[in-house]
């Protein structure tokens, strides 16, 4: 998928003994983004943007070993020992060193004739390394700006690691211009360096450069052009991380202190064999208690006490991309922890007063947010006419911040629909959850609508689970509201001469928080990787004999 980019300038960060200037250059081929304050928090501001940094850097994958060293050294023991045998034969020392000499001299005229050669790969390398460096920091780096923060989201190089920092518009003072909007940033690798210089006895200004949309046409020329093909796999998992932020989860909220042992456990212990998760176990007004495998070491954190209402243990991986968080303990006041389940993905957000610091780590380093995460199937599902989801997107535009129940009330329209059409808008990219503010916001991921017929959310389960309605053999056998206001289903799929029972629990907000299936692929996966086709299609069926006619989408 190829992304246009235009910058007037380079992003840059002026540095004296008195005053740092920060100017982002923006997109100029997207909608007017701006933005100019004075940071009044600059020690805390500058930790925050440097856990950016190391979010965008992260890359945990498993690379195998340079064994070229290791060959080289073994041949030459080879050629040691060959020496030896032929030093105790004197016929064939002799003819040893005559074919010796020989292939001397034929190695240094080959090493001669491809000198050019291995400096221009030598140079080819460096060209990539330097270029794939720095596209990372050009493309990750999203900046929107909203009446009440400012907030950046990037991703990690593995894609298992999502990272936004909001800063509220209390962080800033003397603010000037602003333009609500989305846009890339130009955002080099160099800039990592310049924000260390951010000192708190120095005058720090934070700008989105407006600059660059007021030049001419005439100017175009000396605009720096960016081409970009981006994989699908990355804007896929921004989509997924939107979809998961709006689940349902177990919330826990640690100490710095708590934090800091976290960290300090794992930088003091490497595991050698598996099972390398943690496990938090939760009890109602009771201290979190965190058990790391394989080792069985517990920690207490006794100045967390859990405030939820039900017992439980929940199972997490790939606990080392935790390390992202040590810069912030210092400055954080709380951290919140929201655990979506057993191997699924986990929010860690950090406190910083008028600044949150947000890293989504999905449910473990390999299974990154894009390939096999289906979070926006357990999204709200309610089918909503294009004209009524067009009016509550633009209901939201008016505002660039609200809440669910406001525009509900605002609209005149019934809450499930309106989370309906926001499930949709933050599927093609088009808005975002803030859990930290329980608000939907604006965010255009890119300038032009995303091709969803190459990004869909309908994997093969969900067209598995249209063509099991279309052969009609889904049947709702029971659905009833619990205490909680939620709708429990059961129901029953026949597949050829193979009948399956399916049931899930449906929320007041239309999320699906459990389910269950006799499925095979059910039983080994869970939810870990989104529901199976048969609970899809028990939802849908549901859907289909409870939405009002005038509600459903025409297709």
């Amino acid at each position: 998928m190829e992304f246009n980019y235009s910058y007037q300038k380079d992003s840059l960060v002026d540095s004296s003994a008195s005053r740092t200037d920060m100017s982002f250059a923006p997109d100029t081929l997207r909608e007017r983004t701006c933005f100019r304050g004075e940071l009044r928090q600059n020690i805390a501001f500058r930790e925050a943007i440097s856990a950016l940094h190391d979010v965008v850097i992260s890359d945990l994958r498993w690379h195998p070993k340079d064994r070229t060293a290791y060959k080289e050294w073994l041949a030459g023991q080879e050629e040691i020992d060959w020496a030896e045998v032929a030093a105790q034969q004197k016929d064939v020392a002799k003819e040893l060193e005559q074919v010796r000499t020989e292939l001397n001299e034929l190695r240094s005229r080959s090493a001669a004739r491809l000198q050019t050669f291995y400096a221009a790969r030598q140079k080819y390398f460096n060209y990539l390394f330097v270029r794939n460096h720095a596209a990372w920091y050009v493309l990750d780096p999203v900046i929107t700006v909203h009446p009440d923060e400012v907030f950046f989201e990037c991703f990690s190089r593995d894609e298992s690691s999502y990272g936004r920092l909001g800063v509220g518009f209390d962080v800033f003072q003397n603010v000037g211009e602003f333009a609500c909007g989305t846009t890339n940033v130009d955002y080099s690798s160099s800039l990592y360096d310049e924000f260390q210089k951010i000192r708190s006895y120095k005058t720090t200004s934070l700008e989105v450069d407006p600059s660059g949309f007021e030049v001419q046409t005439a100017g175009e020329a000396a605009y720096k052009e960016v081409k970009i093909d981006l994989p699908d796999s990355w804007v896929r998992g921004f989509l997924q991380v939107s979809s998961a932020m709006a689940l349902p989860a177990a919330t826990v909220n640690l100490h710095p202190m708590d934090v800091y042992n976290i960290c300090f456990i794992l930088r003091r212990r490497r595991e050698l064999v598996g099972p390398r998760s943690m496990r938090y176990q939760l009890k109602p007004d009771h201290p979190v208690k965190i058990v790391f495998d394989p080792w069985g070491l517990e920690l207490e954190c006794p100045r967390s006490i859990y405030e939820g209402d039900q017992e439980e243990e929940i199972r997490v991986w790939g606990r080392r991309r935790i390390h992202i968080l040590e810069r912030l303990i210092p400055v954080a006041r709380r951290f919140t922890v929201h655990l979506l389940g057993k191997g699924m993905p986990s929010f860690y957000t950090a406190d910083l007063g008028d600044m949150t610091f947000t890293l989504g780590l999905s449910g473990w380093t390999v299974n990154d947010w894009s390939t096999a995460g289906n979070f926006d199937l357990l999204a709200p599902r309610a089918e909503v006419d294009t004209y009524t989801k067009q009016r509550v997107f633009e209901a939201l535009k008016e505002n660039w911040v609200e809440t669910p129940d406001s525009l509900a009330a605002r609209l005149g329209l019934d809450r499930s629909v309106v989370l309906g059409a926001l499930a949709a808008y933050t599927q093609a990219g088009r808005a975002i959850w803030d859990p930290n503010k329980g608000v939907y916001r604006v965010r255009e991921l890119s300038r032009e609508p995303l091709p969803m017929e190459r990004l869909r959310f309908t994997n093969e389960r969900e067209q598995g689970a249209t063509r099991l309605l279309e052969q009609k053999g889904v049947k709702v056998t029971s659905s009833f509201v619990d205490q909680h206001g939620a709708t429990v289903l059961a129901g029953s799929v026949r597949v050829r001469d193979q009948a399956y029972e399916p049931s899930l629990r449906i929320d007041a907000d239309e999320r699906m928080i459990e389910a269950d299936c006799s499925c095979n692929w059910h039983q080994q996966n869970r939810l870990r990787k989104g529901p199976c086709e048969h609970i899809l299609a028990l939802r849908m069926q549901h859907a289909r004999s409870t939405t009002p006619k005038h509600l459903l989408s025409i297709t």
